[in-house]
């Protein structure tokens, strides 16, 4: 009995969710660095090492065990995607202000916009449909698996509707560069020092040219896609999924960067069932 309350007393402290990216006000006034604790780090009743088990939790959360297209997944011998091909106009290539800051997991960051005006952040085009990045955090390791290989990070983009619904997420895989061929990713580059998980503070108006995450695993010309999920509870489903084939290649001392301020975040892959990969 007593292993069980202290059991669930672990879960109760030690677990926060993915970034609602709803920090998006700009504070000029306060300064460019502020303490604050952000929205997206409210204590929530599960966490990474038990992720196997979010279903028990609560009611709500039962699409954790019984969604039929949960996220992420292993991406096994599957050609590339002939369908859903997204586009980019809608990313200008150049930096916008936003707000920089740590999920208690790994950066993350959210661009500033009017309160409601959802319309003036970058926007991809899928399927005769217009979708907006609210924000980009990262997972360490990454949540998605090629061929059961796990990269040693992963960027999700995340993206609405004009109603601000979840809509479409783009999961970029962060790799070291070879050794020979030694890369520096200008999109890492720009974002300076890194916060790390035990920060509370936020860097308020960063300037982040998100087109270069895009451009650098090659305009998403190579991918996979798929009918997915919410990867946190209440695992809500709907989502489309796009998993460039190219990683987003960093050079050995970004990714020694990436990880110093990054803790373990990913969900274990689910089965793939009705995913409809690349229909």
């Amino acid at each position: 009995m007593l292993v069980s309350v202290l059991f669930s007393l672990a879960i109760l402290t030690t677990a926060w969710c993915c970034p609602k990216h709803d920090n998006y006000q700009s504070h000029p006034h306060l300064g460019r660095r502020q303490v604050r604790i952000d929205v997206g780090r409210e204590p929530k009743d599960w966490n990474y090492e038990h992720s196997s088990d979010w279903a028990t939790i609560k009611p709500e959360y039962h699409l954790c065990q019984q969604g039929t297209h949960q996220s992420p997944i292993n991406i096994v011998g599957q050609e590339l995607a002939k369908h859903h091909q997204p586009t980019f106009e809608g990313y200008k290539n150049e930096p916008l202000p936003g707000n920089f800051f740590n999920w208690q997991f790994a950066p993350a960051f959210t661009p500033h916009h009017p309160d409601g005006q959802i319309m003036q952040l970058p926007s991809m085009k899928f399927d005769d449909r217009e979708v907006f990045l609210i924000g980009w955090h990262i997972h360490a390791p990454s949540e998605h698996l090629v061929d059961g290989r796990r990269s040693r990070a992963e960027i999700h983009m995340v993206h609405v509707t004009e109603e601000d619904d979840e809509a479409a997420v783009i999961g970029i895989r962060i790799g070291v560069a070879p050794a020979d061929t030694p890369t520096e990713s200008a999109f890492i580059k720009q974002l300076g020092p890194m916060i790390h998980f035990n920060d509370t503070s936020q860097l308020e108006g960063l300037q982040v040219n998100v087109r270069l995450a895009i451009d650098e695993v090659g305009g998403l010309q190579e991918f996979w896609t798929y009918k997915g999920s919410l990867t946190t509870p209440p695992c809500s489903e709907g989502l489309r999924w796009f998993v460039p084939k190219q990683e987003l290649l960093v050079s050995e001392a970004q990714m020694v960067q990436i990880l110093a301020v990054s803790r373990f975040s990913h969900r274990v892959p689910q089965e793939v069932w009705l995913h409809d990969i690349n229909l």
